[in-house]
């Protein structure tokens, strides 16, 4: 039983649908963040269900590790062969299969993307809410749990799947959850596998809740002295009820990035960027009441717009931190983290992880989901620097420490992956080994993503 018999059984049964081709191996060893290069051993092109089932049931008796692969935009790691094997690329199974637009739902291929799904909503007056800011395919943002800007509002990946189509590490196909909204029958085994890194079973077709269109959206950004003041802001608007569509902070450095990138001039101080949906005049008072709570806590320069053309370049900022961020330090990688609290706890862990970059002398400005308590911190290091990927590691663990301690979670939405799995037994405990159990009952030959959320066989 061997990875090459694996490879050899596939071929035979599907010529031309697997590749050990090196450049073919390297489009699926590589990550958006610091990882190294990590090649499979080969690269299956998945078309549907049917060969999944084949494919996985061969891995299985030859106890071939085997990975899914969607657009790899994953920040941990989470889609790296990283005990080689087979890589499945998804990216195929890209059909819309039905928008069941009276009840509000939609079955879609995992091989789709959200901007894919979401342009051909477009003319029904409905979309997918879900936003991680990259254009990530719809299976990988729910093996991840994917959330993102509009969180506070319409929640993660896990609230909006209703029901998923899997392949088990048998073979077996089975499905999960269904178009209802709500079910009392049995095991929820939908949300076990959302989230679960391609650890437990492939997604081979997602059954996801939509929204309707708002009928207006209003964009805003305000200046603040401090994190603190901007944070109590976002608790005292949540605490009024308040139907925050996005809650976004953005951190002095990420402005004055942002200022260069753009050719902007915005105070070099921390900034909400918020978002209200809703009717023409709920969004104005909505954001009327925000203006009053930001300039209670000496909030300023509050700038509000329901234009559409105002709007984007209100956020503009926020949208591409990142890039205007990357700009500053040509040359450097990004090291991309996360980590996610009790809001009352945000500010003041958010302080300490901004002090401890300050003192570690390597660049690290931080913006997140205020309105969940979630926030990332991209390390910048020098591309072959030892010394400056060992401090980002160090500040990463911290970090870590600081939200445990803080009845955190060492991920808010990024995963484990490879990078966070030493956090595991600290935040779970005795829960870490019953998640191994149900590994071994579902994988028990652990080739399905091997090495990533559990500890290892």
């Amino acid at each position: 039983m061997t990875i090459r018999n694996a490879i050899h059984r596939i071929e035979e049964l599907f010529p031309g649908s697997i590749s050990t081709k090196t450049v073919n191996r390297k489009q699926h060893g590589t990550n958006e963040t610091y990882f190294p290069e990590i090649l499979p051993d080969a690269v299956f092109y998945a078309k549907n269900t049917k060969e999944i089932s084949k494919i996985v049931k061969i891995c299985h008796e030859e106890e071939c590790p085997l990975v899914a692969w969607g657009t790899g935009t994953s920040l941990e790691g989470n889609a790296l062969a990283k005990r080689g094997g087979i890589s499945l690329d998804m990216m195929s199974m890209d059909k819309v299969l039905r928008i069941n637009a009276e009840d509000m739902d939609v079955i879609v291929q995992p091989g789709v993307t959200r901007e894919q799904l979401n342009n051909d909503l477009k003319e029904l007056g409905l979309f997918f809410p879900v936003d991680p800011g990259a254009n990530a395919s719809l299976g990988g943002m729910a093996a991840t749990r994917a959330s993102g800007t509009t969180a506070v509002r319409y929640g993660t990946m896990r609230e909006n799947v209703l029901g998923l189509e899997v392949v088990l590490a048998d073979g077996r196909v089975v499905k999960t959850g269904g178009r209802s909204r709500k079910s009392a029958a049995g095991y929820d085994l939908t949300k076990l596998i959302v989230g679960s890194e391609g650890t437990l079973a492939i997604i081979t077709e997602l059954t996801l809740k939509l929204q309707g269109r708002p009928e207006a959206i209003a964009a805003a950004i305000c200046a603040f002295p401090t994190v603190d003041e901007a944070v109590q802001t976002v608790i005292q608007t949540i605490q009024m009820a308040i139907p925050m569509a996005r809650m976004e902070l953005v951190d002095t450095e990420t402005i004055l990035a942002c200022n260069e990138y753009f050719g902007e001039a915005m105070p070099p101080l921390p900034h909400l960027f918020l978002e209200f949906h809703g009717s023409d005049s709920s969004v104005r008072e909505q954001s009327e009441i925000v203006s009053d709570i930001a300039a209670s806590l000496g909030g300023s320069d509050f700038k509000w717009s329901s234009k559409s053309e105002k709007r984007n370049k209100l956020w503009k900022a926020r949208h591409h931190a990142f890039y205007a961020v990357k700009a500053k330090y040509p040359g450097y990688k990004a090291i991309a983290t996360d980590a996610c609290v009790p809001i009352s706890k945000l500010a003041c862990l958010i302080d300490e992880t901004a002090k401890d970059i300050r003192e570690s002398g390597i660049p690290g400005p931080i913006w997140g989901h205020v309105g969940d308590g979630n926030f990332h911190a991209t390390l910048l290091i020098r591309e072959k620097s030892q010394k400056d990927r060992k401090i980002a590691q160090g500040i990463i663990d911290r970090m870590c420490q600081r939200c445990l301690q803080m009845e955190g979670t060492i991920t808010g939405e990024h995963g484990i992956g490879m990078g966070k799995l030493k956090y595991m037994q600290q935040e779970h405990g005795d829960s870490w080994e019953l998640m191994s159990e149900i590994k071994r009952a579902m994988d028990p030959n652990y080739i399905l993503n091997p090495g990533k959320v559990i500890k290892s066989n």
